[in-house]
């Protein structure tokens, strides 16, 4: 049995952490997935606005996801690249929470998926800027800042939905009712988040539930919406498993590098 003594004195002894590399990983995928799904709204959003507006979000999301694959390849022993994590890998491979993954359906149903996954973005990555690595501290601050922003966006949203219309009210509603089975597995803690956290090298994600359970609490109910509560919760895409539509997200993610193997531009 590995313990948190050993993996700490084999990181020491040869600058790789594997424990990390995993959870830098989950975090990169958790982030370059719904940047993937974001990208499909491009020409098809309600509005000229919502389609620069989500266009970025997704950049900024692809820009997270690259910072953690490299920081992730120099850790985990094979040199692998940002691109080989992206546009090398399998389905399976990707170890992203189901929720980022979830298809955009209408614009209500996205809205619900960015107001989950940015208030747990925005939590978890400001824990991570207090930790003792001063490089994820940096990058924890600096994503914290910017997944500040797509929260306000979402939220703005929401509220827009909730109180607008009845036809909009029971969209977001409904939106909120699809998401919410999928948002227990961003806190869930198996055995490698759980060594991290014992160490003291990263936060456990169920940290932050109880202020995440707070604040969209707060937004589902100022926007005279009902915090769902499902009778299932989804599971199994931190272990490769995911839903029936993922192999042609990532089909479509990588059908240029697989057209145009070894090309660069």
């Amino acid at each position: 049995m590995t313990t948190t003594s050993d993996t700490a004195a084999e990181t020491a002894r040869t600058g790789q952490d594997p424990d990390l590399a995993a959870h830098l990983l989950r975090l990169g995928d958790d982030a370059l997935v719904l940047g993937q799904r974001l990208c499909q709204w491009i020409t098809r959003a309600p509005t000229i606005e919502e389609d620069l507006a989500l266009s970025n979000i997704a950049l900024d999301l692809v820009g997270h996801a690259r910072t953690l694959y490299t920081r992730a390849g120099g850790l985990d022993g094979t040199g692998r690249t940002e691109d080989d994590y992206a546009f090398a890998r399998a389905d399976r491979e990707f170890t992203n929470a189901l929720v980022t993954e979830l298809p955009n359906g209408d614009f209500a149903v996205t809205v619900a998926r960015q107001l989950v996954y940015t208030h747990y973005a925005v939590l978890y990555y400001r824990a991570l800027a207090d930790g003792p690595d001063p490089d994820l501290a940096g990058f924890g601050a600096r994503a914290a800042t910017e997944v500040a922003f797509h929260r306000r966006h979402a939220d703005d949203w929401t509220r827009r939905l909730g109180l607008g219309t009845p036809e909009s009210a029971r969209r977001m509603q409904a939106g909120l009712d699809r998401v919410w089975p999928y948002t227990a597995e961003l806190f869930e803690e198996d055995d490698l988040v759980s060594r991290l956290a014992a160490a003291g090298t990263v936060p456990g994600p169920a940290s932050v539930r109880p202020s995440w359970e707070r604040e969209v609490g707060e937004v589902v109910a100022g926007a005279g919406l009902t915090v769902p509560a499902p009778r299932w919760q989804a599971r199994g895409g931190r272990d490769g498993l995911h839903l029936e539509e993922f192999g042609v997200l990532v089909a479509e993610l990588q059908s240029v590098r697989r057209q145009f193997p070894g090309g660069t531009w």
